[in-house]
């Protein structure tokens, strides 16, 4: 199956919800001290982690409603030295926990809503290039799957891999040249193959026919696949594993992941969803024994 986004933003947004609640779940049932923990990120504890989510939806939010004060907020943090989202991060995180989940839970319904109700065809102002509602709901879904990632890995847990992470595989598609761009490195005219295996993803929202609540048939137990059959740039393997090096919260050589081709090697090594500077990644081996004693949740 070639597989498109859906833009049914309904369904989009349910999903939304379900990677958000997912999360909250996990954070609802953290001591006081253990919000303090450092995650993966470096210099983000888990507060940091829940801080800049909040501060993301916030700014999102801020685009659907008031797209003036958006771009004014924008030009202002831009124009600043490197780190305004460390620095806009650290002032949420200063909260207590419980103050910190009503803001990030208020932010993100209010947001949820928000988008509900963008106009079709209406592009939102963002950082980088200008977003459809559905595009932008979809880079919260990976953000907050990200940060997840990067919460549980300083927990020690393995969160179970959801055919969810079809969105974030596709943003990973989608910024391919991007990434080189980013690199400094020319972009590829060619488009790539990409198949992935999401044979082992929890299918828990599919209905009986294999369809899942946003119109896409097949996910369970079949490939996820972009690009051209006969293309001579290639890479296959896991769709979680994809997901992980797109965001970057694993290294490639820790992955299952397999390139043909120069340029498909390439991007595996500098492959990224999120826009902004290139990002430093995850070391080789660094997640290996949690890999393997990890609970899951």
């Amino acid at each position: 199956m070639n597989l498109l986004l859906v833009a049914d933003l309904s369904a989009l947004l349910a999903d939304l919800d379900a990677e958000g609640a997912a999360l909250d779940t996990l954070l609802t049932t953290l001591p006081p001290e253990s919000w303090s923990l450092p995650t993966p990120s470096d210099g983000w504890n888990i507060a940091f982690q829940v801080a800049h989510l909040a501060w993301t939806d916030q700014a999102s939010l801020l685009s659907v409603v008031d797209e003036a004060a958006f771009v004014a907020e924008a030009e202002t943090l831009l124009a600043q030295p490197k780190g305004f989202i460390d620095r806009t991060a650290a002032v949420n995180a200063e909260l207590s926990p419980e103050e910190l989940l009503v803001l990030w839970r208020t932010g993100r319904a209010s947001l949820r809503s928000a988008l509900a109700q963008v106009a079709e065809g209406r592009k939102l102002k963002w950082f980088g290039p200008p977003m459809s509602a559905a595009s932008m709901a979809t880079a919260r879904l990976m953000e907050t799957w990200a940060h997840g990632y990067d919460i549980a890995d300083a927990l020690g847990v393995r969160p179970v891999p959801t055919a969810r992470l079809r969105h974030v595989a596709h943003i990973g598609v989608r910024t391919r040249d991007f990434a080189f761009t980013a690199n400094k490195l020319e972009v590829p005219t060619e488009a790539f193959r990409i198949e992935l295996d999401a044979s082992g993803l929890d299918a828990s929202g599919l209905d009986a026919s294999g369809v899942d609540a946003s119109g896409v048939a097949g996910l369970s137990g079949q490939e996820w696949v972009w690009g051209p059959e006969d293309s001579a740039q290639r890479v296959s393997g896991s769709a979680l594993d994809f997901c992980l090096l797109v965001t970057q919260r694993r290294h490639v050589e820790d992955l299952d992941l397999v390139a043909v081709g120069a340029q498909a090697a390439t991007w595996l090594t500098i492959a990224q969803t999120f826009a902004g500077p290139v990002g430093g990644g995850r070391s080789a081996g660094q997640f290996s024994q949690q890999q393997h004693d990890g609970s899951n949740l």
